[in-house]
């Protein structure tokens, strides 16, 4: 049975609510929860220490005594491996954030050792104990030494200064409201949050800056509040950063340009960095959306993304901070008529000839696949085309394009496809994982950054089962070699105990979900079928005839872009041998067949169906697990906290009846297109 104990009214704590542990587990683990002694200064293990004591007094109903030396039986101790080195070997910790576990003993007594090269790597070591206590696992052989595969390792805000959230559909912001700055207890509780999976940094401010956003660096209200939200952030190894406005100087300078390589706008920024890390010592550094989607940037100016973030990165240098530069840039004006510009190859061929021109602090972060977050995209090419350049993949945790946290659609194996794509830059092995890790290619600044999903909602993400999206996303920064299913299996563990059927159950929803919200939109790489704007729901010729380049061109024999070598070129972009399996119709995997290629409806997949009746077949079977889901769902009442269980089941019920939507309205539209009807006799609307 479940047993929640909640902190407040206001909002729950997702993978952290420390539900008291069964009795047979409190035996094994309370003795160890008793006392802790720290080697190290006391602000560098104060953040960890808290976190032990809530955790021994929700969890095992006992009180964690904090003493100078080592006296009970059990004991954890936990320090700096410069102050733990002078009483036992330690492993060798390198990167920021590195920790070892370790049962050792010592003056003829049992301890646990938490050991890190610095604060960061203190509490990231404190949660992976209580994560392991809370899972089962125990502490007399433990040896673990965990080091973050990725420098970065980050979650970024769209959140506006009034409160709303652009593509947030969890509530309002937890950062701002009514043009303030929010700092309360749930600030802390984020932080514990993110910093329970590893997370480093945090962008709190939409990319799209505006209106009084522009103030943020600059207004000393802001920069005091921002100072102290730092701090809070700071406490758990998270720095702050923030998104810019790249005609900043134009809007609080009063100049009549912000173009980079005017000597006013270097000094202004570097006056502006000046003052901002006198607000913030451990400022992080600049989110940058430019040229892009009418914001403004180094093109206005006639110079080019390299001038521009060059010329910022240049003002962040002497404080540590560096720049990310968003390479999501396209013509957002095209002309329906035109069938020669392929948004898909804008990214590359935007930046692949700036490679090597970028400072060493600037990293460019570059979205998962060469469009915008579609349920199936292939990998962008840029991944492996910039080797002189540090590099951000940037995934969307918020379900903008896939069923925005009203329908089931758990991210992880579709996130684990991208890390694990091998872009034979260097050959074989030259995975992205590799190449954000900054092993390929040898560059220093590399990561994740992943679009938050959260807000002001009580369960944080809007529907319970997508706090795996946030988590799994954490999870795979930290390592992107660890198998999904394994962080399935803790998270659900986590959030909802042990009994083994809600284990089972939750776990088959969640690892088909991707799959199955695929077959009821847009299979086969085909994308953007939904409403203009909100993206919500089908609408199969919405942005058809739109300026956004996002064509897919049916008529009644064929749909889709040819992509290919004989059409706009993208898939020339790609290391051979993909370049050369992508442009055959023959060899391009059929789940991104329509992405690549323009595919009569008659064209016999390896399946020896048709595309239609495929495209038919997979819009049925995809309200049927949607169907599945739902009655598994059901069976599980009673076995789960009836709040949690009430709210998914809403938004299962309503996935359904979308789901249907979608099937309908997919299958109609291809159906009039075509006149041929389903094989098996199913209701498709004339």
């Amino acid at each position: 049975m479940f047993e929640v104990r909640r902190m407040n009214n206001e909002y729950e704590l997702c993978w952290l609510e420390y539900r008291r542990l069964p009795d047979w587990e409190i035996a094994c683990h309370r003795e160890w929860f008793k006392s802790a002694v720290p080697f190290a200064q006391p602000w560098e293990v104060e953040t960890a220490l808290t976190e032990l004591k809530t955790f021994a007094r929700d969890a095992l109903g006992t009180k964690m005594l904090v003493e100078n030396t080592i006296q009970n039986q059990r004991t954890i101790i936990l320090g700096k491996i410069d102050k733990l080195s002078e009483l036992f070997d330690v492993p060798k910790l390198e990167r920021e954030g590195s920790f070892f576990l370790a049962h050792r003993k010592l003056s003829g007594k049992d301890t646990l050792v938490i050991g890190a090269i610095d604060t960061a790597g203190l509490v990231y070591g404190t949660f992976e104990v209580i994560k392991r206590a809370r899972l089962g696992e125990s502490f007399e052989k433990m040896n673990v030494v965990q080091t973050p595969a990725m420098p970065l390792r980050m979650i970024n805000h769209w959140d506006n200064l009034d409160g709303s959230v652009e593509r947030g559909y969890s509530g309002r912001s937890i950062f701002f409201e009514k043009d303030r700055v929010i700092l309360n207890r749930r600030t802390r509780d984020y932080a514990r949050l993110l910093a329970s999976v590893g997370i480093n940094g945090v962008v709190i401010n939409n990319v799209n800056v505006r209106g009084k956003a522009v103030q943020l660096i600059d207004d000393e209200k802001y920069l005091k509040a921002l100072s102290k939200l730092a701090e809070v952030f700071g406490n758990y190894g998270i720095k702050l950063y923030l998104s810019v406005n790249f005609a900043s100087p134009m809007y609080l300078g009063k100049f009549e340009t912000a173009d980079p390589l005017d000597d006013r706008i270097k000094k202004w920024w570097k006056d502006q960095a000046r003052k901002l890390y006198s607000f913030i010592p451990d400022f992080g550094g600049f989110l940058v959306k430019a040229d892009s989607e009418f914001n403004p940037g180094p093109h206005y100016f006639g110079r080019t993304h390299a001038d521009g973030a060059n010329m910022l990165a240049e003002a962040l240098e002497p404080f540590g901070g560096v720049v990310i530069w968003r390479t999501f840039v396209y013509n957002c004006l095209q002309d329906w008529r035109d069938y020669n510009t392929d948004r898909a190859k804008a990214a590359y061929e935007n930046f692949k000839p700036l490679d090597g021109q970028f400072r060493d602090n600037v990293i460019l972060q570059t979205k998962f696949g060469p469009m915008d977050f579609q349920v199936r995209e292939p990998v962008s090419p840029l991944f492996g085309a910039l080797e002189r350049t540090n590099q951000i993949l940037e995934l969307q945790i918020t379900q903008e394009y896939t069923g925005q946290q009203i329908h089931l659609c758990y991210l992880g194996p579709f996130w684990k496809e991208i890390l694990d794509f091998d872009t034979f830059a260097r050959g074989r092995g030259s995975f992205v994982k590799r190449i954000v890790d900054g092993t390929v290619f040898n560059r220093k600044y590399c990561g994740m950054a992943g679009v938050s999903n959260v807000g002001r909602d009580p369960n944080w993400t809007g529907h319970d089962l997508a706090q795996a999206n946030l988590y799994t996303f954490a999870r795979l920064a930290w390592n992107p070699d660890e198998l999904v299913e394994k962080i399935v299996d803790d998270w659900i563990t986590l959030t909802f105990g042990k009994d083994e059927e809600v284990k089972a159950t939750i776990k088959h929803m969640l690892m088909n979900s991707h799959r199955a919200y695929e077959k009821y939109t847009t299979p086969f790489g085909l994308g953007w079928m939904v409403n203009p704007n909100h993206h919500y729901g089908p609408n199969p010729e919405g942005y058809e005839y739109s300026k956004w380049g996002t064509y897919h061109r049916a008529n009644h024999e064929a749909i889709a872009v040819d992509r290919s070598s004989k059409g706009t070129g993208f898939t020339l972009q790609y290391h051979s041998p993909w370049r050369e399996i992508f442009d055959s119709i023959e060899t391009c995997p059929e789940d991104l067949l329509l992405f690549f290629h323009r595919v009569r409806y008659d064209h016999k997949l390896r399946s020896g169906k048709t595309l239609l009746q495929s495209m038919y077949d997979l819009h049925f079977e995809g309200v049927e697990q949607v169907e599945e889901f739902l009655k598994a769902w059901q069976r599980l009442e009673g076995k789960i906290d009836p709040v949690k269980y009430k709210r998914v089941l809403e938004r299962l019920t309503v996935q359904l009846e979308h789901a249907k939507e979608w099937r309908d309205v997919v299958n109609t539209y291809f159906y009039r297109k075509t006149g041929i009807s389903d094989e098996r006799g199913r209701k498709i609307y004339p």
